[in-house]
């Protein structure tokens, strides 16, 4: 078949696209911006187009020709009316795929309460009630459509489960809220696919929404306690605390893991909802189980923990998550502006910190160094300096500084490293990042990897750039160059150093040597 992808650059998305392509279907990959897919490894054997289901008028050569088309695409609450904006996303692609006459839709949605129309049944978050209206429209397409309603999805790089993994490893002892004693039905990511591409073969007539879940039921409390145990943990002590406010919540898991506040509180207020499977599995009418069965929350949580430690982490909630910036761009749009070196910026502030040294060892080892930055690998520079403006973030809102990186070697454009952004790489040359904490104006940092004047030794150039937003971004300017001597200026050394080390010891698994500078100081 010829499959439409929506959200390809997503955490489902990532996944599923490589492998309708080893089933041999031809795959179309729709994202807003086609950088972001450059560098992921299956892109090359895809049809990568450019569309917005934002933008009604790009849908139509998208779904041109398209047999099935999966419809994975969600707002993210950061403030602004993400409802309105799914629901104008959702009536622009249904009615897209109707004049093209495809031949059936695919929508992986939020499981909740069958009776959320006023119904009487639970209330539902914004979130999830949004989720059910989109639903909603799709199935009123006039275009044959199944719905899959999954709740708390466990899979390495989803953001349920890094937000339940990060609260459990680091808090032996909680006060919670009301919300941790709510019924979960979580169901593995591996289950959530076969589900998805299993839809490709279902009755020509099958239409309808029908729940997934795992064979589990249990409460978030429950499955923290569950996590500790597969981990080797101890037991967690878990105090109920009833007047801690959704966000609060929030705010906490924040703090407390990579999830920051925006994402976290959609997600805290989801699970005030008892989300558990209602159909009586009525999906298996359609689309059998997997062969081996659906996974268990243990086999799951430790399937996921291992993806995590052996470096195999395929795809991240972070990537698919571009939090609002200060030009007014939403919760989802991936950034705008030009790069700091295009010549439009000729005519405004723009403020830099340049640096250039000469590097005893080869450009392929300082350009090791430069592609493993972040994460656990640390920023080469002040760790006291990075954590403190990562928290400041975070207690104003930001994604803060525990984003981290999906895999410690390698990066791709549109990835997230802690609170920046790929937003360019050239091979064994250059590595742009943009600022996603919050400031008063717009922030990049490139590192460069070049040629030295002799043979075996490399120039490494770095470059932080910043464009204020009025006297507000001047001010905050001026008042941080200060230390820029100490975070730069040390940023560079160490980095040198670091290339230099691994020059030094000749290491043929230079890759990954980034580690061994982990946390230097100035």
């Amino acid at each position: 078949m010829r499959i439409l992808v929506t959200g390809a650059t997503g955490y489902i998305g990532g996944r599923l696209a490589p492998r309708l392509l080893e089933r041999g279907h031809t795959v179309r990959a729709m994202t807003r911006d086609p950088a972001r897919l450059r560098d992921v490894v299956w892109a090359d054997q895809a049809e990568i187009v450019r569309a917005d289901a934002r933008e009604p008028d790009t849908l139509g050569p998208a779904l041109r020709g398209v047999d099935v088309a999966y419809y994975l695409i969600h707002s993210i609450d950061g403030g602004g009316d993400f409802s309105t904006v799914d629901r104008q996303a959702a009536t622009a692609f249904a009615t897209a795929c109707h004049d093209a006459g495809v031949r059936r839709v695919i929508y992986l949605g939020g499981l909740g309460p069958a009776q959320d129309a006023g119904g009487g049944g639970q209330a539902l978050s914004a979130h999830l009630s949004s989720r059910h209206e989109v639903a909603r429209i799709l199935l009123d397409s006039g275009v044959p459509t199944l719905v899959l309603r999954a709740a708390v999805i466990i899979g390495s790089g989803s953001a349920s489960f890094e937000m339940l993994r990060h609260l459990t490893e680091r808090l032996p002892i909680m006060l919670t809220p009301r919300w941790v004693r709510t019924r979960i039905q979580p169901i593995a990511v591996r289950d959530v696919l076969h589900y998805l591409i299993g839809a490709l073969e279902a009755p020509a007539d099958a239409h309808g929404s029908f729940d997934l879940g795992g064979p589990d039921v249990l409460t978030y409390a429950e499955m923290m306690q569950r996590f500790a145990a597969v981990e080797g943990l101890r037991p967690r002590i878990i105090l109920g605390v009833p007047m801690l406010s959704p966000g609060l919540s929030s705010l906490w898991v924040g703090v407390i893991t990579p999830v920051p506040k925006a994402i976290a509180r959609p997600l805290v207020r989801s699970l005030r909802t008892e989300v558990v499977v209602r159909d009586g599995g009525a999906v298996r009418t359609i689309i059998p189980d997997p062969p081996d069965g659906l996974m268990g929350f243990d086999a799951a949580a430790a399937h996921a923990l291992s993806r995590v430690r052996e470096r195999g982490v395929e795809t991240r909630w972070s990537t698919a998550v571009w939090p609002a910036r200060s030009g007014g761009h939403s919760a989802t749009s991936p950034p705008g502006e030009p790069a700091p070196t295009d010549p439009q910026w000729s005519g405004g502030a723009l403020f830099v910190d340049e640096r250039d040294s000469d590097v005893a060892a080869d450009p392929a080892r300082l350009w090791a160094v430069i592609e493993g930055i972040g994460g656990e690998n640390g920023w080469y520079s002040w760790p006291l300096a990075w954590s403190a403006r990562g928290w400041l973030d975070t207690l104003v809102g930001g994604v803060g500084p525990r984003r981290g990186r999906r895999d410690p070697a390698s990066v791709h454009v549109g990835e997230a490293l802690d609170f920046w952004r790929v937003e360019e790489i050239e091979a064994g040359r250059l590595l742009r990042l943009r600022a996603e904490m919050k400031l008063p104006g717009e922030a990049w940092l490139e590192l460069r990897a070049l040629p030295g004047d002799t043979p075996g030794t490399a120039l490494y150039r770095q470059r932080a750039v910043f464009r204020p937003h009025g006297l507000n971004g001047q001010l905050y300017w001026w008042a941080v160059s200060p230390f820029h001597a100490i975070v730069f200026g040390g940023m560079a050394r160490n980095i040198v150093r670091a290339a230099e080390h691994l020059a030094a010891a000749d290491d043929e698994h230079s890759g990954v040597a980034p580690a061994l500078h982990r946390g230097s100081t100035v």
